[in-house]
């Protein structure tokens, strides 16, 4: 009787669980959402590429655009300005655009692509490549340089993980209290 309670106490964990950690972990999601538009066009680019940068609906007469894969840049007037990519970023990585417009932050990403030999990125084609506005930004949030490099664990992973654990934890009671009750 007691092997049940137990193996329905790890069950009744694992689903306790499986219900709070979507919860738990779409609450550090923060959707970006400024006042004013902004874009990086391409978002993705080979290392020394050139970004065109863009904002709208900024009432002051500069925004600022910082990022640690090139120089600050100032946008004048709306007007958009360009970028160069440094040569050392690494292929693969995603780095964090920061746009200011009076002390109003908006992020999004550029994404380093592997170079060839055409000095095109690889796998995308100029003709196709087209600006997104990021004024609402809604979704997973922007991936930090450093953490591009492994995408982690999500609800699925941990939740599965749980539960097997649970599941291994109760079938190993069932049998230790089997095997206790064989010996008497």
């Amino acid at each position: 009787m007691r092997a049940i309670r137990a193996a329905a106490a790890a069950l009744l964990s694992a689903a306790a669980v499986v219900a709070v950690a979507p919860g738990a972990l779409a609450g550090e999601e923060k959707p970006d959402v400024t006042s004013f538009g902004f874009s990086v066009s391409p978002e993705t680019v080979a290392p020394g590429g050139t970004v065109t940068l863009t904002s709208e609906g900024c009432e002051v007469p500069s925004v600022s655009v910082t990022s640690g894969v090139f120089d600050t840049v100032t946008l004048e007037e709306g007007r958009p300005g360009t970028a160069t990519v440094d040569f050392d970023a690494k292929a693969g990585a995603q780095y964090e655009i920061t746009f200011d417009c009076q002390g109003e932050r908006g992020t999004t990403t550029l994404t380093v692509a592997q170079a060839d030999t055409g000095g095109k990125t690889t796998g995308h084609d100029d003709r196709t490549q087209v600006a997104a506005h990021k004024g609402v930004k809604a979704g997973y949030g922007t991936v930090a340089a450093s953490e591009a490099e492994s995408d982690g664990l999500g609800v699925a992973e941990v939740v599965t993980g749980v539960l097997l654990i649970a599941g291994a934890l109760g079938a190993a009671v069932v049998l230790i209290r089997r095997r206790g009750a064989d010996r008497i």
